[in-house]
C-alpha cells in the first residue's frame, strides 16, 4: 500500500530536520555573513551562497542525534598575487583572531569550519569569481595551492528543476528518505552528492504531472526502479558525470567493490519497496516498510494481523524439526514474520548446554547483547546491527554486553557468552555448538557469518567473587539467509 499520509507523518517527525533547529542554523549563518563582511579579510565580496544538503533542501535530521553540517559559499573577486592556498588561510586567520568565532573554528583543506558544540557545524568556503576566465567559478584546494573549477549555482538550479518535474517536491522527499536509509541501515556507502545526483538523474521533463510522481512512495517506487534497472545493466562502475560540470566524475571516490555493494543493495531495497507499495493488506503493508525504514515508520499503529501471525505460525510449524535441522524457508519466514512466530522451545534446542553455574539469590535479566557487523574480526570500522536484521553469509559480529539498559558491565564480574547454531546446515556439519564461551577481547565475542539458519547468542554474568550466575540476557537472533 501507498501509505501516503504515513510517509508524511515520518518525514515530519523522524527524517526531516526540525524548524527549530533550521531557524538556528539561519540565525547562525546570517551572523557569520555580517562578521566576514565586517573583518580585515582582504578579498571584495560579491555575495554568499549556500550549496550541499541544505542548499538542496534534502537535509535531515542526523540518525545517531549528533551534528549535521551545512556549507555557505563566499563568493570574492580575486586579489592580485594570491594563491588559492591564501584565500583559505587567511579567512581562517580572521575567524581564529575572532573573540567570537576564535574557540569554535578550524581551518580545513577548503573551508573553515564553525561548530556550534553538539548540534551543528557550518563550513564557509571561499568561492573566486572569474580569476582567469569571466564568470568561471572556482573553490581553493589548501594543500594542494590550487584553484579547482565548481559549479555549484548551476548544480543547484538543475536540482530545482529535476524537483519540480516530480512535483509535490516528491523528489526532495524521496532524497531524504534514501539518505535516512543510507545511515540507519550502513549497508552501502555513497556520498550526498553522489546520491542526490543518481536520483535527479532518473527523473525526466515528461514525468511532470504523471501518475508515476503522484505521491512520495510513488515517486520512490520509481525512481529506485529506474535507478536499479540503470545500475544492473552496468555491472562495472560507471563515470557518473556533474550535470554542470561534466569533467567531474562524482563516483571517483567510489571503488569497484564499494560501487558493486551499492548496486547488489539498492536491487535489495528496490525489491523491498516494490513488495511494500504492492502489498493490499494494510497491516503487512506497514510491516513491509517498517522492514525498509525501521520501526519508527507509522510509529504507535498495531501492525500484525492475527491471521498474519496464524499464518506465519502454522508455516514455522511445517518447517521446524526437533534436532534443530530445521528447514532453509524457515529463515524466509521469520525474514518475513519476525521471529516472535517462533515456538518456545526454539529457543531450548536439544544440543543447547544449561548453565554450569549456580544461581545467585539475586537474579537479573536486564542484561543487552549489542551487536556490531564487521567485514573481518580485524575490521577498523562496522556498523551497529537492528535486532532481527537479516545478513549475508559474509563477515562476522562482534558481541558485547550492557547492563541495566546500556551500562558497563561493573567491576567483579565476567561474561560467558551461549552461541547456538540451527539450520539444516549447521547441524548436518555437526556445528550447533549450543556451549559456553568466553570473550576474546574485553566482554566482547567475535562469531563468523556461515550457516544459513536463525541463530542465538545470549550472555550470561558471573560473579567473579563465588563463581555464581547473577544475570542473563534475552537471545539475541542472528538470522543468516
Amino acid at each position: 500500500m501507498k501509505l501516503v499520509s504515513q510517509f508524511k507523518s515520518f518525514l515530519t517527525d523522524t527524517v526531516n530536520l526540525n524548524q527549530t533547529r533550521l531557524d538556528a542554523l539561519e540565525s547562525n549563518v546570517e551572523a557569520i555573513k555580517n562578521f566576514v563582511r565586517q573583518c580585515d579579510w582582504d578579498p571584495k565580496i560579491k555575495s554568499f551562497y549556500p550549496q550541499g544538503s541544505w542548499a538542496h533542501d534534502t537535509i535531515i535530521k542526523p540518525v545517531d542525534g549528533g551534528e549535521f553540517d551545512a556549507d555557505l559559499l563566499v563568493m570574492v573577486e580575486p586579489v592580485k598575487d594570491w594563491t588559492a592556498a591564501d584565500y583559505v588561510k587567511s579567512l581562517g586567520k580572521a575567524f581564529a583572531d575572532s573573540s567570537t568565532y576564535g574557540d569554535k573554528c578550524k581551518t580545513w583543506d577548503y573551508c573553515v569550519t564553525i561548530t556550534y558544540a553538539g548540534d551543528r557545524k557550518v563550513d564557509i568556503a571561499p568561492c573566486v569569481l572569474g580569476r582567469q576566465i569571466p564568470g568561471r567559478l572556482e573553490v581553493c584546494n589548501k594543500p594542494l595551492d590550487t584553484f579547482e573549477r565548481s559549479e555549484p549555482v548551476g548544480y543547484t538550479e538543475w536540482l530545482k528543476k529535476q524537483n519540480g518535474y516530480s512535483g509535490g517536491n516528491s523528489f526532495r522527499k524521496i532524497t531524504r528518505l534514501l539518505k535516512y536509509l543510507r545511515d540507519i541501515k550502513t549497508t552501502f556507502t555513497c556520498p550526498s552528492v553522489l546520491l542526490t545526483t543518481l536520483l535527479a538523474s532518473h527523473i525526466h521533463w515528461t514525468d511532470k504531472d504523471s501518475d508515476s510522481f503522484a505521491n512520495v512512495p510513488t515517486t520512490l517506487k520509481t525512481v529506485m526502479g529506474r535507478l536499479d534497472d540503470w545500475l544492473q545493466a552496468r555491472p562495472a562502475k560507471p563515470v557518473i558525470a556533474n550535470p554542470h560540470l561534466t569533467s567531474e566524475d562524482l563516483a571517483s571516490c567510489w571503488s569497484e567493490v564499494q560501487y558493486s555493494n551499492f548496486r547488489n543493495f539498492i536491487n535489495k531495497y528496490r525489491k523491498w519497496i516494490d513488495e511494500a507499495y504492492d502489498e493490499p493488506d494494510r497491516s503487512a503493508s506497514i510491516t513491509a516498510w517498517r522492514r525498509i525504514f525501521g520501526d519508527d515508520f507509522a510509529k504507535g499503529e498495531e501492525v500484525l494481523a492475527k491471521a498474519s501471525v496464524s499464518e506465519g505460525t502454522s508455516l514455522v510449524g511445517r518447517l521446524l524439526a526437533s534436532t534443530a535441522a530445521h528447514l532453509d524457508e524457515l529463515v524466509d519466514a521469520v525474514a518475513n514474520y519476525g521471529v516472535r512466530i517462533l515456538p518456545s522451545d526454539f529457543f531450548a534446542p536439544p544440543h543447547m548446554h544449561a548453565p554450569r553455574w549456580p544461581r545467585a539469590e539475586t537474579f537479573t535479566r536486564n542484561v543487552q547483547v549489542v551487536a556490531k557487523w564487521y567485514g573481518s574480526k580485524s575490521a577498523a570500522n562496522g556498523r551497529p546491527l537492528q535486532r532481527e536484521e537479516v545478513l549475508h553469509r559474509h563477515g562476522g559480529i562482534w558481541f558485547d554486553v550492557t547492563v541495566n539498559g546500556g551500562q558497563e558491565l561493573p567491576a567483579g564480574y565476567r561474561v560467558q557468552w551461549r552461541i547456538t547454531n540451527t539450520g539444516i546446515m549447521a547441524i548436518a556439519l555437526n556445528a550447533g555448538r549450543g556451549d559456553f564461551y568466553a570473550p576474546q577481547s574485553g566482554n566482547r565475542r567475535w562469531e563468523e557469518l556461515s550457516y544459513r539458519g536463525v541463530h542465538l547468542a545470549e550472555a550470561f554474568i558471573i560473579r567473579r567473587g563465588d563463581d555464581k550466575l547473577v544475570g542473563q540476557s534475552d537471545p539475541f537472533p542472528v538470522i543468516i539467509e
